[in-house]
């Protein structure tokens, strides 16, 4: 009930965003019933049913990385002073956002199925004069416990990873303590009762005056209880991403050398086995997503290095504590990119058969790492927004911001914008031949 209430009166922008992740659900629903559809029609051919399932494990992953990415940008379910207090803390909020984001992709499942029933005759009858019968099976009866569990698979995944993503993190002294553990035990009671867990440090049993703290020659500054963590070590995905990238590069190119398998719904200039190119390109992605971090903070170095002034310091400096938040993204993005110029590549001066349901795959793909980068972007505005209004504050121009935005952007458009190409071209040299 909390959640519905929550979701009822967010702002009209997160309720598009919500309304994206059920959209990207209901078409990841209606790829998998007809998968199901597919193998219900073509009893014989359980290789090519199989194939096609396996295709649609990429529009899963896009959808539960999208309605990731709107969990932790929903400001419904952040963590705020006096929720504690009537019984919503983390671990509560945590459990709502991931309610939340359950009834976004159920609302989209719903509506997968039904548009789907309506396809194959079962609700108004035949539509489009049957020009769909032959991959909805519409002769069959629909096996509904199938039908159900291909359309909860998404619902579940994507509130299991938002769970996991929001899971409550408590910060001693800089480090992270797991919940559950003595130090964040200790940690959570010092919050509650005011009283410190380390001795010797304001809050250890007896109340702190200005006069005993750091500011004792300026009574009415309030004394600092915690220091300033320490900054986030550099990402080092690098080594692990480039020796992924290069195993999903050798598959592809190992694939490429085999017959088509039947039922691929793939066209013959694709002159490899469809789960072999799947398995390369979706290698190809976990490596770019991997690299993406430690690739992004590499692009703040780079603005910083040699004698950097204001400018180049405030982009560079807010390019790496960015990194981790928008550089998963950004590899995402660019493996979708490079998939999409290899197989122009590959169709080049050719007219390629791809069927509806090919394209709607492709659209949905790039269209959630798009809308991923996208709300990422958002949750890194927000989460400088503090230090964005102290810099305007202190008498910075606003036009000093806007610049280094553009300086942020244009530096990652100068490294992922080559690195796209070249893996987009090693990995069509395979299956142009």
């Amino acid at each position: 009930m909390l959640a519905l209430r929550l979701a009822r009166g967010a702002h009209p922008l997160v309720q598009l965003r919500r309304l994206l992740v059920a959209a990207a659900a209901a078409g990841t629903g209606f790829l998998l019933l007809s998968a199901l559809g597919y193998a219900m029609a073509h009893p014989d051919a359980p290789t090519g049913s199989v194939l096609r399932l396996l295709w649609c494990l990429a529009p899963v992953a896009a959808s539960v990385h999208l309605a990731v990415a709107v969990a932790r940008t929903d400001p419904g379910t952040r963590p705020r002073p006096g929720l504690a207090a009537v019984g919503l803390g983390p671990g509560r909020l945590m459990a709502v956002s991931a309610v939340t984001t359950a009834l976004s992709t159920t609302l989209g499942s719903t509506l997968a199925l039904l548009v789907f029933l309506h396809l194959r005759g079962d609700l108004t009858g035949m539509p489009f004069d049957g020009a769909a019968t032959a991959f909805l099976a519409a002769d069959q009866p629909l096996p509904l416990p199938a039908a159900l569990t291909l359309l909860l698979l998404v619902p579940l995944a994507a509130s299991l990873a938002s769970a996991l993503a929001l899971r409550p993190r408590t910060v001693v002294r800089g480090r992270s303590a797991r919940p559950g553990t003595a130090t964040a035990t200790a940690t959570a009671t010092a919050t509650a009762t005011g009283v410190s867990a380390v001795p010797g440090t304001p809050g250890d049993g007896a109340p702190v005056t200005a006069a005993t703290g750091p500011d004792a020659d300026h009574p009415e500054l309030a004394p600092d209880p915690l220091p300033l963590p320490p900054p986030l070590p550099a990402p080092g995905g690098l080594p692990w991403g480039t020796a992924v990238v290069a195993a999903g590069l050798a598959v592809e190119s190992y694939a490429s050398r085999s017959g088509a398998a039947p039922g691929s719904d793939l066209t013959s200039r694709f002159a490899g086995s469809p789960a072999g190119v799947l398995g390369g390109w979706a290698l190809t992605a976990i490596g770019l997503a991997l690299a993406g971090p430690a690739l992004t903070h590499v692009c703040g170095w780079l603005l910083q290095a040699v004698r950097p002034g204001a400018l180049r310091l405030l982009a560079g400096r807010g390019l790496q504590g960015e990194a981790r938040r928008i550089g998963r993204p950004l590899g995402v993005v660019c493996a979708v990119a490079s998939g999409a110029y290899a197989m122009a590549t590959v169709y080049a001066g050719a007219r390629p058969s791809i069927g509806p349901l090919s394209t709607l795959g492709a659209l949905l793909v790039a269209g959630c790492a798009v809308a991923t980068l996208f709300t990422a972007a958002l949750e890194t505005k927000q989460a400088r927004a503090d230090t964005t209004a102290a810099l305007l504050r202190l008498g910075a121009p606003a036009s000093v911001l806007r610049h280094a935005a553009l300086l942020r952007a244009g530096v990652l458009l100068a490294v992922f914008g080559p690195l796209t190409w070249l893996v987009a071209e090693l990995a069509a040299m395979p299956l142009a031949r």
